[in-house]
Parts: structure tokens; C-alpha cells; sequence
């Protein structure tokens, strides 16, 4: 009898402590002072959400963050309706305390995790996103293994770690051979179809000879993922260049040998006269070559030295302003004690001077630039105390994130705009359609924010900390994506100036 008593304690001891595990400790929530200004409450916790999603922490803690969100949705519900303060403060508060709780859960992900996230991430870098319905399940079992974290099962999670970490690995070498080798045999395909076997026989050879190279180096190198990338990387430019000259190569079959002469002066003397070189198309053709080559060295030169000027200067303009400011705040602790009332006022006198002051400084700049685009070109308007210029003839290869050449006079009025508002902070934004999967889609609007925010860092615009670039996706449409226009609208590159 002591035996079946005992049995039946030790049952319902186990049922109380599975129960109390799966309840879990109640979310702590820290209530915040009722703002003065919701709208702008709001935003600080949407820039923070943004901010967690950059992270990761979406998909480390998908419960939790799923959570904020909603909480942050729904205090903008209330805001546009005008809602009860108290509430919108309570959903605000609501929100900031689950994506603390998100960071926290992301942070043990990382720990307990590292090798699935680490192949996860290589796997996306190499586009396995493309194989949507594959890469679909494997994002599903790795979230399973975030929401066991979620749910205090870590063993689960780390058991079941290395299974994941492998499927990721796999999907990431099928992407580079696919993505990459494919375009590489694509490329030799048309380039034997455009007569290549007959006009560039050894270019040809050499390129298959490559293409099997790289196939064999990934088949006996699977985690030598640097390496292999970089051969595909070779092969496939050697493969268009293959292509390219054996066009080329077919045009000039069709000339005559004074048609190719005239030809090739016209190409040096254009680029000459882009140099600014002198025109010598008098002189033979290794002395206009040498030209053009002088002219470009000497331009590097120029652009190098003007560059150290410039570092030079800036260092200079560093070393006074901190001269100013270290003397500024002499002056300040020696006036404190000698402050009055009517001292007091006229320094909020001058504040709102100041204000005032910046703002017209931003209208002038805000004016200006607009004034910059054309209608075609972009949309310019202010939103509080930012101006974002959306680049309507932006454009970018379908399913690519390369900045075509067409691109360059609308983006060197983007750099124009950034100087004209010296010193501010630049945001890349980056907006798909619904079309394909919205993961797929968030991944190339990163990419394409990436490219535009890495052309104006080559182009020396602006420094690194003063820039970032971020994906949204399909998440923030102008318009509805059921018609052809829509969609052509929701495709965007979005310049946000924030001075």
C-alpha cells in the first residue's frame, strides 16, 4: 500500500513541475511615463524593432519578436484613432519588455547554436534563398530550434543542432555550384553557339578546362568556401570575356581592315579626349595608347593627392574644434556662478533663434535639392525632420543587386544631395513587390541598399559610420502589388537625409 501511495506523489509532483515549466515566469514589464508625444514614442521602438531584425533576432527568438511587433502595431492603431494615452503607453511598454525578452532569448540562441547560424548564414550569402520550397523547410526546422530556446528546451535545440548545420551546408554548396557554375555554363553555351569553337578555339578549351577545374576543387573541398567561391568567380568572368571577344571578334569578320583602324582610333582618341589628353590620332597607335595611359596615371595621382589635402584639412578642422569645445566649457563653468534670470531667458532666446535658424537652413538645402531631380528621376519630400528622396529611376537587373552604368548619373545627383547636406546621417532603404517568397525578397532588397551604400562609400561621399543601409522587402508598399504599376512602385531605392 506505502508503494502504490508513493507512485501515485511522485505522479503528481511530475505533473505540477511540467506544469509550472511550461507556464513559465510572467514577462516583466517596466510601465515608461506617459508621452508627450505618442507618435514619436512609437517611432523609437519601431527604430529599435528595426534595428533587432538587422540581427537577426526575428528568427533567434521568433516568438518574442513577433510579440514586440504586435505590440508596436497596435499602439500605431491607437495612435492614428486617436486612442486612450494610457493604453498606447501600456501597448508601448508592453512592447519594449518582449523585445528585451527577444534580445535575451537571441543572445542564448547565439550560444547554444553557433555552428547552425554560422551555415545558415553562409547558405543565404551563397543565394540559397532561390530554392524556395528546400530552403523553406530548413528555415522551418531551424526555427524549431529557436522556439524550443523559446521554450527553456535548449537540450532539444542543441541535439538537433548539428542535423541542421549539415542540411544548411548542403543547400549552400548546391547554390554555388547552381548559381554560380550554372551561370558560368550558360555563358559557354551561348558562347559556342555564337561560333566560338571556330573563332577562339583555345579561349574556349581553356574555359571548360576551367569549369571542370572548379567543379572537381568544390567536389573534394566542400568547406573551402572562400576558395571555391573565388575560382567560380574567375571562371565566370573568363567565360563572358570569351563571349565578348568572340562577338567581337565576329564584327570585325564583317569589316574591312581600314573600318577596324578607323574603329579602334576612335575608341583611344574618345578616351583621350574624356582625359582631357591631347588629340593624337596623327601619331601610330602605341604613341596614342602611351597618351591615354599617361593622362589616366596622372589623373590617380591628382585624385590621390587631393584626397590626403582633404585628410589633412579635416584633421586640422578636428584638432580646433576640440580647442573650441575644451574652451566653450571653460567659459560656461566660469559664467554658472554669475547666471541670472534675465541670462537664463536670453539663453532660450537664442536656443529658439537657433532652431529657427537650422530649420531655414534645411528648407534652403531641401530646396535645393529637390530642385536636383527631375520628376522621372525621384520624388523628394520631407518627413519630419528628415528629407527622403525616392529614386524612381532607380533600376536594377531582375533578381540582381548590380548597379548597371545607366545608373550613374542619377546616383551622382544622389551624391551631390549628401554633400549638400554636409555631415548628415544617410539611410539606404531598400523595397521589393510581394512577388516570390517575402524572405527571398527582403535578402535582395538588403543586397540592392548594400550596393547603392557600398558605390557612395567607393566614391568617398561620406564616411562608414555615417551610413547604413536596410532591407524591408515587401513589408512597406506605396501601392497595392495586384497590378503591373503597383508593383513597379513598391520597387524602390529610398534615400532617407537625416541632417
Amino acid at each position: 500500500m506505502k508503494t502504490k501511495t508513493y507512485y501515485w506523489f511522485i505522479v503528481l509532483l511530475t505533473i505540477t513541475l511540467l506544469s509550472a515549466g511550461c507556464s513559465g515566469p510572467k514577462l516583466k514589464v517596466e510601465p515608461i511615463p506617459v508621452p508627450a508625444n505618442p507618435t514619436e514614442e512609437a517611432g523609437k521602438l519601431e527604430a529599435d524593432i528595426t534595428r533587432a531584425r538587422q540581427q537577426q533576432v526575428n528568427i533567434l527568438s521568433p516568438t518574442w519578436f513577433a510579440r514586440a511587433e504586435a505590440s508596436h502595431k497596435e499602439a500605431a492603431r491607437l495612435i492614428a484613432a486617436k486612442g486612450e494615452i494610457g493604453q498606447i503607453s501600456n501597448h508601448l511598454a508592453q512592447g519594449y519588455a518582449e523585445l528585451d525578452k527577444a534580445q535575451e532569448i537571441s543572445k542564448l540562441a547565439r550560444t547554444a547554436l553557433p555552428e547552425a547560424i554560422r551555415n545558415r548564414d553562409l547558405a543565404r550569402t551563397a543565394g540559397a534563398m532561390a530554392f524556395e520550397r528546400d530552403y523553406a523547410a530548413l528555415e522551418s526546422d531551424f526555427i524549431s530550434l529557436t522556439r524550443a530556446i523559446e521554450n527553456n528546451n535548449v537540450s532539444f535545440a542543441q541535439r538537433n543542432q548539428k542535423r541542421v548545420a549539415e542540411s544548411f551546408r548542403t543547400i549552400e554548396i548546391r547554390a554555388i555550384k547552381e548559381n554560380t557554375l550554372g551561370d558560368v555554363r550558360r555563358t559557354l553555351t551561348q558562347a559556342e553557339a555564337d561560333n566560338a569553337a571556330r573563332l577562339a578555339p583555345d579561349l574556349l578549351t581553356k574555359s571548360r578546362q576551367e569549369l571542370q577545374q572548379v567543379e572537381d576543387y568544390i567536389a573534394a573541398n566542400p568547406y573551402a568556401t572562400e576558395e571555391m567561391q573565388e575560382m567560380a568567380g574567375r571562371a565566370l568572368f573568363n567565360a563572358n570575356r570569351l563571349l565578348q571577344l568572340t562577338r567581337q571578334s565576329a564584327e570585325f569578320q564583317q569589316m574591312s581592315p581600314i573600318s577596324i583602324s578607323l574603329w579602334t582610333e576612335n575608341l583611344i582618341a574618345g578616351i583621350a579626349g574624356n582625359l582631357g589628353a591631347p588629340d593624337m590620332r596623327d601619331q601610330p597607335f602605341d604613341t596614342q595608347t602611351s597618351n591615354v595611359l599617361g593622362a589616366a596615371t596622372a589623373l590617380v595621382e591628382d585624385r590621390n593627392f587631393l584626397s590626403k589635402q582633404s585628410s589633412n584639412q579635416a584633421h586640422e578642422i578636428a584638432v580646433l574644434n576640440l580647442r573650441l569645445s575644451e574652451e566653450a566649457k571653460r567659459l560656461e563653468q566660469t559664467e554658472a556662478t554669475k547666471r541670472t534670470e534675465q541670462e537664463r531667458l536670453a539663453a532660450e532666446k537664442r536656443a529658439s533663434e537657433e532652431r529657427l535658424a537650422a530649420e531655414r537652413r534645411f528648407n534652403e538645402r531641401f530646396n535645393q535639392v529637390q530642385a536636383m531631380f527631375s520628376a522621372d528621376e525621384a520624388e523628394s519630400y520631407r518627413q519630419g525632420q528628415q528629407m527622403v528622396i525616392r529614386l524612381r529611376g532607380m533600376s536594377f537587373p531582375v533578381g540582381q543587386s548590380l548597379i548597371m552604368p545607366d545608373n550613374y548619373p542619377l546616383l551622382s545627383k544622389v551624391q551631390n544631395a549628401i554633400r549638400t547636406f554636409e555631415g548628415a546621417q544617410i539611410t539606404i532603404e531598400g523595397h521589393t513587390d510581394s512577388t516570390g517568397s517575402e524572405e527571398l525578397n527582403r535578402h535582395l532588397s538588403q543586397k540592392r541598399a548594400e550596393a547603392v551604400q557600398d558605390y557612395l562609400l567607393a566614391n568617398r561621399v561620406i564616411s562608414t559610420e555615417k551610413i547604413n543601409a536596410v532591407g524591408f522587402g515587401p513589408t512597406r508598399p506605396l501601392a497595392p502589388n495586384t497590378t503591373p504599376e503597383g508593383r513597379a512602385q513598391n520597387r524602390r531605392i529610398d534615400v532617407i537625409i537625416t541632417p
